[in-house]
This record gives structure tokens, C-alpha cells and sequence, in this order.
């Protein structure tokens, strides 16, 4: 039989690279979008195919995780055997300005749809994107035995999200699994977080078209990996005969400076001449140093890291630059352009 999966999140970066996966695999899966009044799914609109067809096996759903009703009524009618819950308000310097969202979307989102789960008395696997942010301020390495201490309104609300997927799992005998994944990128990422904003500034710079890019705090590490690894990952824990938690990481430290030095050098430009400071970039509370130890997901779920933070950084600048040369070709934009009429999507 068809395994049936359920992703919130599904447009984003992670969501994308998750349903190629899951696809792939054999899978028929449903993505969970926000209502917008304009198009929200150029990460998925290649795996588009007209749910009229019969071997169409990707859907999307309107709902959101402020939404338990929803939410409850989609699980009903899917009553999927995995649920990969991956939508979160997951900017960390955003969540300063809009805490309160950020605690209601990424921290109540997940008891929403857990206690969906349960009410709806549904028999599935569970996966909680948990974040490395949770960490915060304890000195690495991290792995599953490290204390939390989180520094923003994100990382708080990712420990509570991580908690109460734990309490599920003991208090009602749900097959819940956290993974905390450390950062993990691709040219998939936002073009707001520090390592896109990078790797984009350095092809438009290079094709003269910007003369610099403003960062901030450069000396803060961590540990990047590459995305589609680490949703293999996120889909090796839920074959587990039992519900764990597990840290995905490289184990490799890379200061964001490295990162910029890396980017502009592979273009062969000098960093120094077109990175400008602005403190509006700096987070009111610092997390200094990130580094995760992933051993126990080794050992358990067979899953290692290949692809290093340098060869992550040219993979995405490589893509920044190919993707600023179709800038403007209009059979490129036709191409481009968004499938999904809203009629197509599930109800």
C-alpha cells in the first residue's frame, strides 16, 4: 500500500526538498499552505501534476498552525501515516519584532496539531522540526544530552514545540520523534538569511550590479549543512521501530566571516571591499557558537553528513550566479512562472 504523508511547511525550503524525497520514494503526499493572495509555491511547482490525473500523488491543502480546527478536519479526512510538522515562524532575528506570532505559530502550532493527533484518534508517526536555536548560550558541542538555553522568541518557542512532542510521546504512547537539526541551507533558502543574503549579494556584486552588502555580527559560528541531506535524515528517524530524538550536524565550525570569505573568494573577489556593517542586523541577545554533534544519529538511524560547509558555500553561489543570468529572459520567466491554480488545490 501508498504510505500517506502530511507536511506543513511544505513551500519551504525544507517542505521542498521533503516532498521530492518522499516522492521519490514512493510516497503520496499532502502539503499544508497559508492562504495568500498571491502565489506562495515556487519551491514545489515542479512536482506539480493536475490532480484530475490519476497518477497524481502531490496535493495541497489551505490551513495554518493557528488554526486547530483546520487542522483537526485535515487530518480527519488524510488520516496520513507520517505527519511532518515543519512550518514555523523560523527567523530568529525576526522573532525579536514579531514575538508573539513567532511563540503562537512555531511553539502553540505544534500543540495544535499534536493534540489534532490525538483527538482525532489518529495512528501516524510524528516529526517535530526542532532547531539547534534551542541551545542558545550552552557552549558547544551540542547533542541530545546538552541543556537548553535559548536566546530569542524563536529558540524559546522551539523548546516549548520540542517539550510538548515529548509529553505526547510519554503521556499518550504517540510515535514522536524531535530532530534538531543544526542550520542546514541550500539555494533553496530565503533570501533574508545570512547565508542566501551572502551568497546573492556576491553574484549580483560580481555581475555589477550592487557595489556591496550590509552584515552583521561576523564572528557568530555554526554549523551549516546541506538541506537535502538532512531531510533524509528527518525521514530515516520515522522508520524507527520507536519514537526518539536526534541532532543532525556536521560537527564542522564555520564563523559567518568564513562564510562570506568563502563566497567572495570563489568568485575571486576580495570580501573586504563591499561587506559594510549595520547593527540594525545584530540580535538583541547573541548565540555565540553552534556546533552539533550528530554521533547518536549515526549510530541509530545510519544518517552522516557529505557535504561540507565549503562546498555548500560554492554550491550556492554557483546557483546565485546561474540563476542572475536567466534574470530577464522572458522564456525563462514563462517557465518560471507559478501552476497552481487555486482550484486545484485540495480542500
Amino acid at each position: 500500500m501508498v504510505k500517506r504523508a502530511l507536511v506543513t511547511g511544505v513551500t519551504g525550503q525544507d517542505g521542498s526538498y521533503l516532498a521530492e524525497l518522499l516522492l521519490a520514494k514512493g510516497y503520496e503526499v499532502h502539503g499544508v499552505v497559508r492562504r495568500a493572495s498571491t502565489f506562495n509555491t515556487s519551491r514545489v511547482d515542479h512536482l506539480y501534476v493536475d490532480p484530475h490525473e490519476e497518477d497524481a500523488r502531490f496535493f495541497l491543502h489551505y490551513g495554518d498552525l493557528t488554526d486547530g480546527t483546520r487542522l483537526a478536519t485535515l487530518l480527519s479526512k488524510l488520516h496520513p501515516d507520517e505527519v511532518y510538522n515543519l512550518g514555523a515562524q523560523s527567523h530568529v532575528r525576526v522573532s525579536f519584532d514579531e514575538p508573539e506570532h513567532t511563540g503562537d505559530a512555531t511553539g502553540m502550532g505544534t500543540i495544535r496539531l499534536l493534540e489534532a493527533i490525538r483527538q482525532v484518534g489518529l495512528d501516524c508517526r510524528y516529526y517535530q522540526a526542532s532547531s539547534s536555536e534551542m541551545f542558545g548560550a550552552t557552549p558547544p558541542p551540542q547533542d541530545e544530552s546538552t541543556p537548553f538555553y535559548p536566546r530569542s522568541p524563536y529558540g524559546a518557542a522551539k523548546v516549548y514545540a520540542y517539550w510538548v512532542t515529548r509529553n505526547y510521546r510519554e503521556a499518550y504512547g504517540m510515535h514522536a520523534t524531535n530532530g534538531i537539526l543544526f542550520n542546514h541551507e541550500s539555494p533553496r533558502r530565503g533570501e533574508t538569511f545570512v547565508t542566501r543574503k551572502v551568497t546573492r549579494a556576491v553574484a549580483r556584486i560580481q555581475a555589477g550590479l550592487d557595489d556591496h552588502v550590509y552584515l552583521g555580527n561576523l564572528d557568530a559560528v555554526r554549523d551549516w549543512g546541506y538541506a537535502p541531506e538532512y531531510v533524509e535524515g528527518m525521514w530515516r528517524m520515522l522508520q524507527q521501530d520507536e519514537p526518539d530524538d536526534y541532532v543532525l550536524a556536521t560537527g564542522v565550525p564555520c564563523s559567518v566571516r568564513d562564510w562570506v570569505s568563502t563566497a567572495f573568494d570563489h568568485v575571486g573577489l576580495d570580501w573586504e571591499k563591499y561587506v559594510r556593517f549595520d547593527e540594525r542586523y545584530l540580535r538583541p541577545t547573541e548565540v555565540d557558537a553552534l556546533i552539533g554533534d550528530a554521533g547518536k544519529a549515526e549510530r541509530a538511524v545510519g544518517w552522516k553528513t557529505e557535504v561540507t560547509p565549503d562546498q555548500l558555500v560554492r554550491i550556492m553561489v554557483d546557483a546565485d550566479v546561474k540563476a542572475l543570468e536567466h534574470e530577464g529572459r522572458p522564456w525563462i520567466d514563462a517557465v518560471s512562472l507559478p501552476s497552481w491554480p487555486s482550484a486545484h488545490l485540495a480542500s
